[in-house]
């Protein structure tokens, strides 16, 4: 089989239209229809459904994405293995993050990735914590950095744990509930508790639904029996606390963004609710030496230029 040509039909298949998969892949569509033609013929059997606007798999497709992407997936291990094996450090290296602090990671992080493998080619992708997972699950991504309630951990994967964070209440400090209010500068196991229920009356602003981090927060709510005044949904964490410093609301948020502390009163909330941030990889998945040293430089940073103002520290 041609692995270039496998690449060609898990495109189409992924995207669901020749018109996509061309862009995508920089190549015409007489090209690229030529080519799942020509492939079609050879096999003597359809592996596509062509459809007004998009185009799904047939049975016979759908063994052949099945089998092409291992092969893929393998053509790319085998590369890695090699690459180490050579000590020529070439290649490339997909990365997921998150929104917002993982800019601030891959900023830290990339001068030395870079110094010491020069040769090889990151290429980090900021999205969702699903679409992470959907994404080196299927090997389209080497690793992730995510966040996630620890029961939902998923077989498929591997992950190596950062550190657990607190979802914790913000209040701005002139609201007066904040009257027992802990110093700016309080370890989070010190912050005192506040029962949601005394909130109930208060705006809130809170990150949008599909943030891993709402998830965490609406179980939490919802085991507490609170149901919040919301105000506005944003998918900035920065604008929501942002708000909350100017009075204009509360909000709920992870120990890992406990900031403004001159303007905002944080509370533990009742349970201790918690995530999980870890790095994660495809099970089974060959890790070359770029890979480890990444996660080296991602522990590092967590550890000691975006620590926990905490105790135990994770």
């Amino acid at each position: 089989m041609d692995l270039k040509q496998i690449e060609y039909i898990v495109k189409i298949a992924e995207t669901g239209s020749i018109t996509k998969a061309a862009e995508q892949l920089y190549i015409t569509q007489s090209a690229l229809n030529q080519q799942l033609l020509k492939l079609e013929s050879g096999l003597g059997i359809k592996l596509f459904y062509r459809h007004k606007h998009d185009m799904t798999l047939t049975k016979a497709g759908e063994v052949y994405i099945k089998y092409g992407k291992h092969m893929l997936q393998e053509k790319q291990e085998a590369y890695n293995i090699i690459q180490d094996l050579a000590q020529n450090n070439l290649g490339d290296l997909n990365m997921t993050f998150s929104r917002e602090r993982g800019i601030d990671m891959l900023i830290a992080t990339y001068p030395a990735f870079h110094k010491k493998f020069p040769g090889m080619t990151l290429k980090p992708h900021e999205m969702y914590v699903a679409d992470q997972i959907h994404q080196v699950v299927k090997g389209y991504a080497d690793m992730g950095i995510i966040t996630l309630n620890p029961k939902n951990r998923l077989p498929e994967l591997e992950y190596c744990h950062i550190r657990n964070e607190s979802m914790l209440l913000a209040l701005p400090r002139a609201n007066p509930l904040a009257v027992n209010a802990a110093p700016p500068g309080t370890y989070i196991e010190d912050l005192p508790y506040m029962e949601l229920q005394k909130c109930k009356q208060l705006p809130f602003v809170l990150i949008n639904e599909k943030s891993t981090m709402r998830k965490s927060i609406n179980e939490c709510f919802k085991a507490n029996n609170f149901s919040p005044n919301l105000l506005l949904e944003s998918g900035s964490i920065r604008a929501l606390l942002n708000m909350v410093k100017n009075n204009m609301g509360a909000t709920s948020i992870a120990s890992a963004y406990y900031k403004y502390q001159d303007k905002i009163a944080y509370y533990r909330i009742p349970g201790d609710p918690f995530w999980e941030l870890c790095i994660i990889y495809k099970k089974g998945t060959y890790k070359s030496k770029p890979m480890k040293y990444y996660q080296e430089l991602i522990l590092q940073y967590f550890a000691e230029k975006a620590p926990l103002m905490s105790i135990r520290k994770g």
